[in-house]
């Protein structure tokens, strides 16, 4: 399923497209869940477009609700992909985030990288994001080749264009966000047409974003679920990250092993009873955004 030059490719690219990797009976679970979610929104749920023409929302952690999002993340191949592309002996899963551009959304994503809203340090990091719709070009996400390899933070920005943290005091690794539009004859953009079944896996530090969704018809439905593996510690930011959780007892510098950030590659014997205390309704597990 991934090749050594695949993995050679997320390696030097920072992103890669995997083509029907996940199977008919993956992405009706994820619709499901999906439809589930928007008929009773959970408490990470946003609105990011109002009075703006179409509807772009974004949806945190749905998969504490949603049991269809729970199953994806215990039995489906999510879990080895990743672990293979990131080299690594084990992986755990972090969070889950629905992207939801209905047709018309002119709102764009901005550029940006996932790490610096996540208090997780490590190399090994990376998200798969799976439509359960067509995508074609010029609708779905766009990286920058290699900017994961870069050794820079960017400041992480809000959907309003604030800034998420309060810099005062805080690290010169922390670097204003460029205007990459400005500058993109400067890079080189990769950037793939999806169909149901296929998925992109990307290194959290991989610089990307994505145009509104200008199709007349077509929705634009996407679980992206984040992952980390061997190396990944508990890290401190500014100020509270996107999304904050609490209840956990990880301290910072402290290896991320946990059981309300699962271990799921190697598969364990019991997929469900792995996720329990994440998913569980006495879960320990807060998060707010």
């Amino acid at each position: 399923m991934i090749t050594d030059a695949i993995v050679r490719d997320f390696e030097n690219d920072g992103a890669v497209r995997l083509g029907g990797v996940f199977g008919p009976e993956w992405i009706e679970t994820v619709r499901a869940g999906i439809a589930r979610e928007l008929a009773s929104p959970g408490p990470g749920f946003v609105e990011q477009a109002k009075g703006l023409p179409g509807r772009f929302v974004t949806d945190y952690c749905a998969a504490q609700r949603v049991p269809e999002f729970q199953d994806f993340v215990a039995r489906s191949p999510a879990a080895e992909i990743v672990a293979r592309l990131m080299g690594a002996a084990r992986a755990g899963f972090l969070m889950d985030v629905l992207w939801i551009k209905e047709p018309g959304t002119t709102k764009p994503t901005a550029w940006h990288q996932d790490q610096p809203y996540f208090a997780v340090d490590g190399r090994q990091m990376c998200s798969i994001w799976l439509p359960v719709d067509s995508v074609p070009m010029g609708v779905g996400l766009r990286f920058l080749k290699g900017s994961h390899r870069w050794g820079r933070w960017f400041r992480p920005q809000l959907t309003s264009g604030k800034e998420l943290y309060r810099f005062e005091g805080a690290s010169s690794i922390w670097e204003t966000l460029p205007d990459f539009d400005a500058e993109l004859d400067r890079h080189e953009v990769l950037s793939w047409a999806l169909e149901p079944g296929d998925c992109l896996v990307f290194h959290a530090l991989a610089v990307h974003g994505a145009p509104g969704n200008p199709q007349a018809e077509n929705r634009r439905r996407v679980l992206t679920t984040v992952w980390f593996g061997d190396d990944a510690t508990w890290g401190v930011r500014p100020s509270p990250p996107r999304p904050r959780f609490e209840g956990h007892g990880l301290k910072p510098g402290e290896p991320i092993r946990s059981p309300l950030f699962p271990t799921l590659w190697p598969r364990p014997a019991d997929p469900s009873a792995a996720v329990a205390a994440r998913f569980g309704r006495d879960s320990a597990l807060r998060f707010s955004i």
